[in-house]
């Protein structure tokens, strides 16, 4: 394994290292549409949206969730080829 695909994994499993975060991404992932916006993910999860939007940018950054804007909302979607790769590592 090249030193670069090691710290992609590794970036990716610290995203993934939070409770909020997996579920976010759960949620993400059953959504009816294949997209969420913050104030849809906010309210099930009992958390305030500054604090969603901060799990979500962490989420994005590793690269397994994508960011729309579409006006004053943001929609988040899944990125399945990174998904795939965490199906992959966990088995």
């Amino acid at each position: 394994m090249s030193a670069e695909t090691a710290e992609r994994i590794a970036d990716t499993l610290r995203a993934l290292a939070d409770p909020t975060r997996l579920r976010l991404l759960t949620m993400l992932l059953n959504a009816p549409s294949g997209e969420a916006c913050v104030q849809d993910l906010a309210t099930p999860l009992a958390t305030s949206q500054p604090t969603v939007s901060h799990h979500l940018k962490i989420l994005a950054a590793a690269g397994l969730v994508r960011r729309d804007r579409r006006g004053k909302r943001s929609w988040y979607s899944i990125r399945e080829e990174r998904v795939a790769l965490v199906r992959g590592l966990l088995g």
